[in-house]
């Protein structure tokens, strides 16, 4: 559970003692008047009346009660109760990676963002006029390298000091940026922009690929599936458990369905580390429409984690489809 700041722990102490101090203070004015014989007003108009004779402010202002709402505001007047020291920070690690490695040393472009310029730049166009980005924000070309450059890394590496740093912007705009990215491309919009399914023409040069890599009987299994888990900063703070996969971290469960050339035409996203391929691979759309996307003798090919089904053929040990002698179940 998140940490009480010092501030709101003060807050909440003072609104017990207000609390406390305003049933003290009612119950001594009615014990006052029922000692006094006083009834209670009988009619609104008297009880105004006797409210404007009788009241006076400076006593009001005296009570406990009231220094117990002033002591309360005196906290807010500053929005950081304690003295803000600037830190320094430069951004000359993102102007470099922006500029001079991007154009001339794409691989140390590729290790920051793991992904080529190229690729990088399609990406940029594709998200840019979202309306989750707005005139007054950083370019969208630094949002996306910081967010990338985040998504990259795992522990500390990822947190939100150590990339602020890196790129010299602020802790908080570390996190706006991340949200802002992800919104973009979690985008139906976006997905059904940069995901379509193949096209004849590529389907027939994957089916060429798979014939000339293998064998003819096996040319028409021209998509492959697998999973991957992608481990996560903490655990979640809902269901944390379920979070938690074979391989002791806690992860996300991601299926991606490729053709050979490795291009993505599906995935399945959002699935828990401890959910197992067979069932995380029924989340695909491949897997649910099979019968309208694939041919009638066409399948995909997939580990020894997956059942077999009609659209489904297993290879075991294919961690590099074709690379070695290969065992195949049909």
């Amino acid at each position: 559970m998140p940490s009480t700041t010092p501030r709101q722990q003060a807050v909440n102490a003072l609104h017990e003692a207000f609390l406390v101090q305003v049933i003290a203070e009612a119950e001594a004015e009615l014990h006052y008047r029922s000692s006094d014989g006083d009834d209670f007003p009988s009619s609104a108009s008297e009880s105004e009346s006797e409210f404007d004779s009788s009241t006076d402010f400076d006593d009001m202002k005296a009570l406990p009660s009231q220094h117990i709402l002033e002591a309360m505001a005196s906290l807010y007047v500053k929005r950081y109760p304690q003295e803000r020291q600037p830190i320094n920070k430069s951004g000359s690690q993102l102007k470099l990676l922006l500029t001079d490695w991007k154009q001339n040393r794409p691989e140390i472009f590729r290790s920051y963002v793991r992904m080529t310029p190229k690729a990088f730049d399609k990406l940029v166009e594709s998200i840019q006029h979202h309306p989750v980005f707005k005139k007054d924000q950083m370019e969208v070309e630094k949002q996306l390298v910081i967010a990338l450059y985040r998504f990259g890394h795992y522990g500390n590496a990822a947190s939100t000091i150590k990339v602020a740093l890196w790129a010299g912007i602020g802790y908080g705009t570390v996190r706006d940026v991340t949200r802002r990215v992800m919104e973009a491309c979690c985008d139906e919009k976006f997905r059904s922009s940069v995901l379509r399914w193949p096209s004849e023409t590529v389907r027939e040069k994957s089916k060429q690929w798979v014939e000339e890599h293998s064998c003819a009987a096996w040319r028409n299994g021209w998509l492959m599936v697998d999973g991957t888990l992608v481990p996560l900063y903490a655990r979640p703070a809902f269901f944390g458990n379920t979070w938690f996969d074979r391989k002791s971290n806690y992860s996300m469960n991601v299926q991606l369905v490729t053709t050979p050339d490795l291009r993505i035409v599906d995935f399945a996203t959002g699935l828990p580390g401890s959910q197992h391929d067979a069932a995380a691979r029924e989340e695909t759309c491949t897997f649910k429409e099979h019968e309208q996307l694939l041919e009638e003798d066409e399948f995909i090919w997939a580990d020894s984690a997956c059942p077999l089904r009609n659209c489904v053929n297993v290879l075991i040990k294919s961690e590099l489809l074709f690379d070695f002698p290969l065992v195949y179940v049909h």
